[in-house]
């Protein structure tokens, strides 16, 4: 640990629970349990040690702010050695005299705990590499997220330019930990890494290293600055050589050494590891077949409503476009239909540029209408931003990255430009909803400007919260605005729409197929080819991300399904009391949950609002 607290006296204070001053912790109000607080100011600085980045937001606190993080084994061991030291000093705490906030942080804080600790005994950081993660994936990314306010943040990107070489060689090294362990990955997920981690060694970026992007925050300077001068020759000496040396150790020692097959279940944690990886990323105790035939009925429910939008199209009433078609013969229909919207040019951009306007324009009409729906909105605004070109080739349509107001940096919806004949323009208002507003952006800065709260609360995460909330985003723009059907008064737009959310549906039935039934990748792309409206592009790289993230693609769906059947309750309940601008307020009120945790929210908020 790079900190005047060496890590010999930090383990020490954490076994003897001791609270101790550090800048950024914050101080115990007055009105909670000293001895609660103190287990999470411990916890937030393991987690400040593991992830200096993600953290130096959240404790407002830049001492940090030169380091990557430890990526080594025995970093990793002693990481899981202290949560399970908190784990006990929290489960010895005496709860007499705890305040309501005090007993949800603390049933927050062991039920984080727990499962963080399950999750570890699969030591997945020994398969660190795919097509979606890896020092060739979010190391790239640091110069577009630094923040540079002065000559000491300049330093301190400069010595985490020099920290990167020793994160990849760490990394390297944990693979090959994993090869002697026999816990490898699937070889289909890592094929790309190989062509992301040359684009970080190019003869581009060789020849002129100033258009690596490790050096983006150094352009605008003066090219004599010493420390522009001392970043080039980082980048050129050791970082350049790095990537190259990852990407011969992948290509020549770990891919042959990777499995052919796909499953989870045929890996060396077998149906157990699964169906602990399904508990993470859902929150529920659902089985892998429960999941497997929810996905089913939602496929057929889902799939009669793109039916009867295939009815309001002019594809429909336009003869010239649906000639020869049996009319009788639903599937007949169904495929004659997506392959229009496949192959039909006025439902592509040809270029990037064009893309991402349009992705901003709609983002502008949505905000237009959140109030409509919210009554608490954030104040980080959002940016809308393009992937980088070395991860775009096999990364996903779009995923969002949050901001942060003290380090002056907005939340950003990043957006896949690249195969633009696979990006059409029926999917992008359902995508906007669900990346941006009122989807992650809103939810996740809503938690981070929560007051009163202690930072590691705005730490958790839970997959089927988060990506459940963002898909029950998508279905908001049915209620914005003064159409009939929202902002979807276009049917092409309300069938992109239906697509993603049988995308997510689709989901349920593909990850458990691959990975406790056994399905190959080939029936898992037919699956999605015959059930939607997606590219041939879009589907394999999702079906890839599938096999390499086992069971976080079942959270989108069974989190939005628990939100529905939660507002359903409520309206049921409550009537013509119910108000959705006060629901929403409240779901989203604690940050991130555990779906039972939410359940349980909103069954008392039903009772505070019947005055029971």
């Amino acid at each position: 640990m790079n900190h005047p607290i060496s890590r010999l006296v930090f383990v020490i204070l954490t076994l003897l629970g001791s609270s101790f001053s550090y800048a950024g912790v914050p101080d115990c109000p007055p009105d909670r349990d000293a001895g609660l607080w103190s287990i999470m100011n411990r916890l937030i600085l393991i987690e400040f040690e593991t992830d200096p980045i993600g953290v130096a937001t959240l404790l407002d606190d830049d001492s940090r702010n030169g380091q990557l993080g430890e990526v080594t084994a025995d970093a990793q061991r002693r990481h899981d050695d202290l949560l399970k030291m908190i784990r006990e000093d929290l489960r010895e705490l005496d709860t007499h005299g705890f305040t309501e906030a005090d007993h949800t942080d603390a049933d927050l804080l062991a039920y984080w705990l727990d499962d963080r600790i399950q999750m570890s005994e699969l030591d997945r950081w020994m398969m660190p590499i795919s097509s979606m993660s890896g020092p060739q994936v979010w190391l790239p990314q640091l110069g577009s997220r630094a923040r540079m306010q002065g000559e000491q943040d300049r330093k301190d990107y400069l010595t985490r330019l020099k920290r990167v070489p020793i994160v990849v060689g760490d990394t390297i090294d944990n693979m090959r930990l994993g090869m002697d362990a026999g816990r490898v990955p699937p070889r289909v997920i890592v094929q790309p890494a190989i062509a992301q981690a040359l684009a970080q060694a190019s003869a581009e970026i060789r020849n002129d290293v100033t258009r690596s992007p490790f050096y983006l925050p150094y352009r605008a300077l003066d090219q004599n600055d010493p420390v522009a001068v001392d970043a080039r020759r980082v980048i050129a000496e050791r970082i350049i050589p790095v990537y190259t040396e990852l990407a011969l150790f992948l290509q020549n020692e770990y891919i042959p050494a990777c499995r052919e097959s796909i499953g989870a279940s045929a890996g060396i944690d077998g149906v157990d590891g699964y169906n602990k990886a399904l508990a993470h990323h859902t929150t529920l105790a659902l089985t892998a077949d429960e999941i497997h035939d929810r996905g089913v009925m939602e496929v057929f429910r889902i799939r009669g409503e793109m039916m009867e939008v295939i009815f309001q199209s002019d594809w429909f009433t336009d003869e010239s476009l649906n000639a020869g078609i049996e009319w009788d013969d639903g599937y007949a229909m169904f495929d004659a239909f997506t392959e229009f919207l496949r192959t039909d040019e006025r439902f592509y951009y040809s270029e990037p540029r064009d893309l991402l306007d349009g992705y901003r324009a709609m983002g502008k009409l949505i905000d237009g209408h959140l109030p409509e729906l919210f009554s608490v909105l954030p104040r980080l605004p959002y940016g809308v931003r393009p992937l980088p070109d070395y991860s775009a080739e096999s990364g996903p349509t779009a995923y969002y990255y949050p901001g942060s107001a003290k380090t002056g940096r907005a939340g950003n919806f990043m957006a896949n430009l690249s195969h633009l004949d696979q990006r059409p323009r029926f999917e992008m208002l359902a995508l906007t909803l669900h990346e941006a507003m009122p989807g992650h952006h809103l939810q996740v800065a809503i938690a981070q400007e929560a007051e009163d709260q202690h930072p590691i609360r705005k730490r958790m995460g839970f997959t089927g919260f988060v990506e459940g909330w963002g898909l029950y985003a998508e279905k908001l723009g049915l209620e914005m605005g003064e159409g009939e059907l929202g902002l979807f008064v276009d049917p092409y737009d309300n069938f992109g729409r239906l697509s993603y959310e049988m995308w997510r549906a689709m989901r349920l039935v593909v990850d458990t197929g691959i990975h406790a039934k056994g399905w190959s990748r080939e029936k898992a792309i037919s699956f999605m080819q015959l059930n939607s409206a997606l590219s041939m592009h879009n589907i394999e790289a999702e079906v890839d991300r599938y096999i390499g993230w086992p069971g976080q693609a079942t959270g989108y769906k069974i989190g939005e399904l628990k939100i529905i059947e939660l507002r359903g309750r409520a309206e049921e309940e409550l009537g013509e009391g119910f108000d959705v601008r006060a629901f929403h307020e409240v779901v989203l009120g604690d940050g991130a949950l555990p779906l039972p945790v939410l359940e349980s929210k909103i069954e008392q908020w039903i009772k505070d609002q019947l005055g029971e």
